[in-house]
């Protein structure tokens, strides 16, 4: 039986699929009835399965996963810096194995993914990132950096405003930014709850949405992926305050980010400054 693709972007891709496939075949077998449970095993396996086949295949690389112990904890003054392999890493592979366990555990949701990004210290993008992918499951979908898709088109409210764009925003459907319903009155725009982090800038890549803003708290695993395939589909990508994002840091932390096409950036910036300024 042969291996899977050994280039980067394709072994992402690969990745997202077969974890994808694991995580749709639990839920058809548990069901629905026991969320908690659902959710647990959905992470496990996802996880499991990831880095089972980083460890065969990419062994000499380094991981952040989500689901690793002590995740959250790699800035901690009690963590010794040099035992955090990959903090001295040249590629290491930042994952999410179930991106919207929420959305994961609800029968009918399909606004939820997995996450695979590559980030490698000789990139040339500030971000860091060189590979990633963001498999969307249950929409029968991977998005990845070796297929960029092509640059979304105008949404059609936009396209028929007359030239006044009628902005599409994702928003998070149950922690939105209390900021951001302002924001949207003041450029036009409506907000488009959905799921996950991945789905939510996967919309922006397929041009369902026009952007997608988050300030409430986030880790690099939540945007890694979705982030590279945005970025090499040529959609911006950064903090709120327009500075770049930086990945594999010692601290995991990357609590905002705002990803959109690129002739909304600059309006969306100045909106941002004004209103988290």
């Amino acid at each position: 039986m042969s291996g899977p693709p050994m280039i980067d972007g394709a072994f992402a891709r690969w990745l997202a699929s077969q974890a994808g496939a694991a995580l749709v075949s639990l839920r058809a077998e548990m069901g629905f009835a026991d969320a908690g449970g659902l959710k647990a095993a959905g992470d496990k396996i996802s996880h499991d399965l990831i880095r089972s086949e980083l460890a065969r295949w990419r062994p000499g690389d380094g991981v952040l996963s989500e689901e690793d112990e002590g995740s959250r904890l790699a800035w901690a003054a009690e963590v010794n810096f040099a035992s955090v392999s990959r903090l001295t890493a040249d590629r290491v592979w930042i994952i999410d194995p179930l991106d919207g366990t929420r959305e994961f555990s609800e029968q009918g949701r399909a606004d939820w993914a997995v996450h695979v990004a590559l980030w490698a210290r000789n990139a040339s993008a500030p971000h860091g990132l060189v590979a990633g992918a963001v498999g969307l499951p249950a929409q029968h979908r991977v998005l990845g950096t070796d297929l960029p898709p092509a640059y979304p088109p105008m949404t059609p409210e936009a396209a028929t405003m007359g030239g006044a764009r009628q902005m599409r925003l994702a928003a998070s459907r149950s922690r939105p930014p209390v900021f951001l319903t302002d924001l949207a009155e003041e450029v036009g725009a409506h907000l488009v709850p959905m799921g996950s982090a991945g789905a939510k800038i996967a919309a922006v890549v397929t041009g369902e949405v026009d952007a997608y803003i988050h300030a409430g708290g986030q880790y690099e695993w939540d945007s890694a992926a979705p982030v590279a395939v945005a970025t090499a589909t040529g959609l911006h990508a950064s903090r709120i305050d327009g500075s770049a994002l930086k990945y594999n840091g010692a601290d995991p932390r990357l609590p905002d980010l705002l990803v959109c096409r690129k002739d909304l950036a600059s309006r969306l910036l100045a909106a941002l400054h004004r209103h988290c300024g």
